[in-house]
């Protein structure tokens, strides 16, 4: 099975993890620091923290923004469900507010029409590597007094206006999953520019504690001393799993440019078939594609997805609608409430794409989806 993504490893990384192993950290230790600053160089200078999951980074970033119970937090709902998820986890209620048709992004206009008085965080996904409109959510984050936070989990080295994700927000998350551009295994980090803020990611993802003797409110123990303020969770990315992403990190460049050469001959291999749209790109933006999502057209989505598998090319679907899972819709919320997502949904199918795809593979991808749309 060929499959819709993949993760790449040289003998480079697996050098990286070895030089690790034989060394004196596991945990945390040198490789994590160099592994934060060498991903504050694609975020503009932006500090980052690494985590240990996408998942782990939102929950981060929601707690580093003070989100809690009684607050809202505006998403949309074409994105795994771990965006909104975690913000419930966090004690909030979350308004999905419908998305753009064209790229699967959350709209700025439906976001500012979910404005209420309770909204404390507004969290925009870079749906399939191609970032949000920043500049128009900022706006509405503004107006709401919200933080703006950017799920980046797709994205990382894209860039919208000339500026690179991770300065876009006040808080962006980004995941290492193994079909992602870079990859730890499993983890996740969060770019924070704030100092504030950055003070309570870093404190949540290390249990809550506080070492610091001025920060402390009983520091005449000794140095061993620590204490907790606010509750945490162990969400620290070891030395181990750091030494692989920066090995990947330095070819992030390689694998950005080898992904948009595989966009671009699919736009040239599918381009005019019938019963098919072609992944929008808003002229502002350089996305770093993750997703190559078409939509098929006709109600043919579950044919197509079909007998694509069956023919050995592992096609996927990104995503159902998060308020569809049974979670949500047992906290009350019905379906319909974003049309233009459920629209999405129901036509959308990713194609392979990762950087060590060939381009007979890709023949073979587009060469057997056209002879099913024909």
């Amino acid at each position: 099975m060929l499959p819709y993504g993949r993760h790449s490893i040289t003998e480079d990384d697996v050098e990286a993890v070895a030089e690790v192993l034989r060394g004196d950290w596991l945990t945390t230790g040198p490789a994590v620091g160099r592994f934060e600053a060498e991903l504050a160089r694609w975020t503009g200078g932006v500090p980052c923290l690494a985590v240990t999951s996408g998942t782990a980074a939102l929950h981060v970033a929601y707690a580093a923004a003070g989100v809690g119970p009684g607050d809202e937090v505006i998403t949309s709902p074409l994105t795994f469900v771990a965006t909104a998820s975690t913000a419930v986890l966090r004690g909030a209620r979350v308004v999905f507010a419908d998305v753009q048709p064209d790229t699967g992004n959350l709209d700025p206009g439906a976001a500012s029409a979910a404005v209420t008085g309770r909204t404390r965080a507004i969290t925009a996904i870079d749906y399939a590597g191609h970032p949000a409109d920043y500049d128009e959510l900022r706006e509405v984050a503004g107006q709401a007094g919200a933080t703006l936070i950017g799920d980046s989990a797709h994205s990382l080295g894209s860039t919208y206006r000339d500026r690179p994700v991770g300065r876009l927000a006040d808080l962006t998350t980004f995941s290492f999953f193994p079909t992602k551009t870079v990859t730890t295994a499993e983890g996740g980090a969060v770019a924070v520019a704030d100092p504030e803020r950055f003070a309570r990611a870093s404190r949540f993802r290390n249990h809550g504690l506080v070492r610091d003797p001025a920060e402390q409110r009983d520091p005449g123990h000794g140095d061993w001393h620590q204490e907790v303020h606010e509750f945490g969770l162990n969400y620290r990315l070891p030395d181990v799993l750091c030494a692989l992403g920066l090995s990947q990190l330095r070819r992030l460049g390689t694998f950005r440019a080898r992904r948009a050469e595989l966009v671009a001959r699919y736009h040239a291999l599918l381009g005019g078939l019938p019963g098919l749209t072609l992944p929008a790109r808003r002229p502002y933006t350089a996305p770093s594609w993750h997703l190559y999502p078409v939509r098929i057209h006709d109600g043919r989505r579950r044919e197509v997805y079909q007998r694509m598998r069956a023919a050995g090319i592992g096609v996927q679907v990104n995503y159902v609608p998060a308020y569809w899972h049974p979670v949500f819709e047992d906290l009350g919320y019905p379906r319909g409430l974003c049309p233009e997502a459920e629209a999405y949904y129901a036509e959308q199918l990713s194609l392979p794409l990762f950087p060590d795809l060939t381009d007979a593979q890709q023949d073979r991808v587009a060469g057997h989806l056209a002879t099913i749309l024909r």
